[in-house]
């Protein structure tokens, strides 16, 4: 159903063509300003277009803090016109799997934070395993899935 490509120079622009519903702009950054961070992190980082049907319909970058060490879950967004169809949790399904493969090193942590009015996206999270852990940063509230 849902596939994570890699955003190159073919597909980049179908990222910039994402928008996200009137108001959900407070909780998630576009993907044009995620690409820029995934320039300067390049080494320790991969952004995704998130497909459905050969269309991206959303995007996610996952990132590896080395300092800590966990895998991070960055600026994941469905596009608005493709919002309610599942592809959310199909795609968090599809990055955790990506994680487990451990492409950046080793962790068995994936650290995430949520816009804490986001409540559509906290029970996402939570629905695969993710769990407040206290810390929060303004409106933001940390969520961590530890593997197994």
């Amino acid at each position: 159903m849902i596939e994570l490509k890699p955003i190159t120079e073919e597909n980049f622009l179908d990222a910039f063509h994402l928008s996200l519903a009137p108001g959900q702009e407070v909780f998630v950054s576009h993907p044009i300003r995620s690409l820029a961070q995934a320039y300067v992190y390049r080494d320790q980082c991969q952004p995704f277009g998130i497909y459905a049907s050969g269309q991206m319909v959303g995007y996610v970058m996952v990132i590896y803090d080395y300092d800590v060490p966990e895998y991070d879950i960055w600026h994941m967004m469905i596009d608005r016109d493709e919002q309610g169809r599942g592809y959310g949790g199909a795609a968090l399904d599809a990055v955790i799997r990506y994680i487990r493969t451990k492409p950046f090193g080793d962790s068995g942590r994936i650290a995430l934070t949520c816009h804490k009015d986001n409540h559509t996206a906290r029970k996402l999270y939570e629905s695969r395993g993710f769990a407040l852990t206290g810390n929060e940063d303004e409106d933001e509230a940390e969520l961590v899935l530890t593997l197994s």
